[in-house]
């Protein structure tokens, strides 16, 4: 007999299956380019925008400001990001990418397992969308604080240390 338990459980299975695949492939953006996803993140946006504030940055990838600020000051280290005043309010930080991040973007590195994004290339468009809005309302259901979460699959805490050879 089928019941509600089983269904439950086979869903616990896929999201772990979902987790783990993620898992392993942080491991390899981490082996390839040297940045976890939370750095890929913010790399990403801050090509995309120019220069722009911690804070505004912050908003973008929905993270903290002081998570944000540790991510910063590993990829300032490792030459990654540069910070500057602001011209008119000195006070203001600016982040703005270096020709190395500028580097990393231009060899198109994914959060996604390209595996993956390919064959959901390859869905018709409603079923994208269907899948989606399937995933967007687990993570909903799951979510009962509403608590804000980066667009990253990550399984753990967010880790802004030096990615490990």
């Amino acid at each position: 007999m089928f019941d509600d338990s089983d269904i439950c459980y086979d869903l616990l299975i896929s999201l772990r299956q979902i987790i783990r695949a993620t898992d392993l492939h942080s491991k390899q953006l981490v082996k390839k380019y040297g940045l976890t996803g939370p750095q890929l993140v913010v790399i990403q946006v801050i090509a995309r925008e120019g220069e722009i504030s911690i804070g505004s940055l912050a908003k973008m990838v929905s993270l903290s400001q002081a998570t944000v600020t540790n991510i910063v000051e590993r990829l300032e280290k490792n030459g990654v990001l540069k910070r500057k005043k602001g011209d008119t309010d000195k006070r203001r930080v600016l982040v703005a990418a270096t020709d190395k991040a500028l580097e990393i973007i231009q060899s198109k590195p994914s959060l996604l397992h390209e595996q993956f994004v390919a064959r959901f290339e390859k869905l018709e468009s409603w079923e994208q969308t269907l899948l989606l809005s399937s995933l967007q309302r687990i993570a909903s259901m799951m979510n009962a604080e509403n608590l804000e979460v980066a667009p990253i699959l990550f399984s753990g805490p967010i880790n802004t240390a030096e990615p490990k050879d």
